[in-house]
């Protein structure tokens, strides 16, 4: 069975608001796909990656105890770092910010290191409209948690998406654990 993980209450709505607020201050790029390519039919968000974003080394911190406790519990993988940076996403209305149905294991260098998923809801779930997370971990789907600051856990080679937003902004934290390959 493949486990899909709820943390409630991750991180505080202050914390949330801390972390929006350093993404808005920070320069943005057009949401990408694994090796620079673009493609708006799949994916159109606005990302910050926090390594860039100077005074955001507390949320690493939370991140690193948050993956940590659910390994333990949950997964058991081998887990050896994150080798990549977490990304605040913006998906806005005005875009028709969306994600659609994907895996977050890849062809990439770091993409095919990838073993688990965590995404944190950093919006209110009153601020936007559509923008559900979605995932497919069998033969149905499982909609995330949307209450802010939630976190939700998943092995990254489940298929998952995020709806088009309708209405406002969502705004979530994304981060992979990396290790060895799956046996």
């Amino acid at each position: 069975m493949i486990h899909i993980h709820t943390v409630p209450a991750a991180f505080s709505p202050e914390d949330c608001a801390r972390i929006t607020a350093m993404a808005e201050a920070a320069p943005t790029q057009d949401a990408g796909l694994v090796r620079n390519a673009t493609d708006h039919n799949l994916r159109r968000a606005d990302l910050v990656w926090l390594d860039e974003v100077a005074g955001s080394d507390w949320v690493m911190d939370r991140i690193i105890d948050l993956v940590r406790e659910a390994n333990r519990a949950v997964y058991g993988y081998d887990l050896t770092d994150f080798a990549e940076s977490a990304q605040v996403a913006r998906y806005g209305a005005d875009r028709e910010g969306h994600f659609d149905w994907h895996s977050d294991i890849g062809d990439g260098r770091l993409a095919a290191k990838r073993k688990l998923t965590m995404v944190v809801q950093l919006s209110a779930p009153t601020a936007y409209g559509g923008g559900r997370l979605e995932l497919m971990p069998g033969a149905g789907t499982v909609t995330a948690e949307p209450a802010q600051g939630s976190a939700t856990l998943f092995p990254s080679f489940v298929l998952h998406r995020v709806t088009p937003v309708t209405d406002g902004e969502r705004r979530s934290l994304t981060i992979w654990c990396h290790g060895p390959a799956f046996r």
